[in-house]
């Protein structure tokens, strides 16, 4: 079970600390307080049909991985309870869905309007098609950094069966190269899973030496996700491709890496990435395709780094 989940943790504070944002971050602690998921959430989730899934799976290993439905499989119980009325793809991680007693942390964005809710707890119930979540944590994001388009229905890469392998190939490199989207997932020993997106222009996620990196944007400056990778190095990422239906998933560790601010590769000024090390790689079909993509007018430029 989580600790008392009032205020930031051990990580959120060291980053925070690091980064000079402390007393920017303590304002918004109120973020951080019991969820609240109706009203506004409840329709918001309701309206969704893609979200991301942050878990472990029986072997221990951090996955983060699609989930999609028809619009209502996101059904708010009260306050505190999210019904999920659909499970991973079988074929790939988490699969069978996430353990009973489980953490868990889910990500629902709505790419056409640029808004994301996040919803962190403990699986309480699970069941042949979906699951249950125990709320601890729940709230919404600002816009940034999401690229607009419509999320559509679609069968994916016909019937291609998953592909399994411990270290990057040139085409997941190639598919990571060329993403503006990603969802990262990290954990707290003790305050639990998390899902994050990530966004930026096509070449913002360098592969080099079979290892990924990111240079960390402006935000809200709360650091959920930096936070937990410096409590746990545990991480997972999904690139989901919109145009082929291609679900890419990586689990392994990360490491947040400081640099002098403005160096090559620092494309949003912070002095600050995060290094990703994939131990097992995972392709599987997204039953969503997208369309008619706007970029978020304020993505950094890419700048060039000798090693990406």
């Amino acid at each position: 079970m989580r600790t008392d989940g009032t205020g930031f943790h051990d990580g959120e504070l060291a980053v925070q600390q690091r980064a000079g944002v402390r007393l920017q971050a303590a304002r918004l602690t109120g973020m951080l307080a019991a969820p609240a998921l109706t009203g506004g959430a409840r329709q918001f989730l309701a309206g969704r049909e893609l979200a991301a899934l942050t878990a472990r799976d029986a072997a221990g290993l951090l996955w983060t991985v699609p989930l999609s439905g028809p619009a209502g499989f996101l059904d708010v119980v009260d306050d505190a309870t999210l019904d999920v009325l659909a499970l991973p793809a079988s074929d790939g991680p988490l699969g069978g869905g996430p353990e009973r007693g489980g953490q868990v942390g889910l990500i629902a964005v709505d790419f056409a309007r640029r808004r994301r809710f996040r919803v962190n707890g403990t699986v309480a119930a699970t069941g042949p098609t979906g699951f249950c979540v125990a709320a601890e944590q729940a709230y919404g994001n600002c816009p940034q950094y999401i690229q607009r388009r419509e999320v559509l229905p679609g069968r994916g890469s016909a019937a291609r069966a998953a592909e399994r392998h411990d270290t990057l190939d040139e085409a997941d490199a190639g598919l990571i190269r060329a993403a503006d989207t990603f969802f990262l997932g990290t954990e707290h020993p003790t305050r639990g899973a998390d899902a994050s997106h990530r966004g930026g222009e096509p070449g913002f996620v360098r592969v080099a030496d079979g290892r990924v990196w990111w240079p960390d944007y402006p935000g809200n400056n709360m650091f959920n996700s930096l936070g937990n990778i410096a409590a746990d190095g545990s991480a997972a990422l999904l690139f989901p491709d919109f145009g082929t239906g291609t679900a890419l998933q990586l689990s392994g560790e990360a490491v947040v890496e400081w640099t002098e601010p403005g160096a090559p590769g620092d494309d949003g000024g912070t002095g600050r990435r995060v290094g990703f090390t994939p131990r097992r790689v995972v392709r599987t079909v997204m039953p969503v395709r997208g369309a008619g993509t706007i970029r978020y007018p304020h993505n950094p430029p890419v700048t060039r780094h000798p090693a990406a």
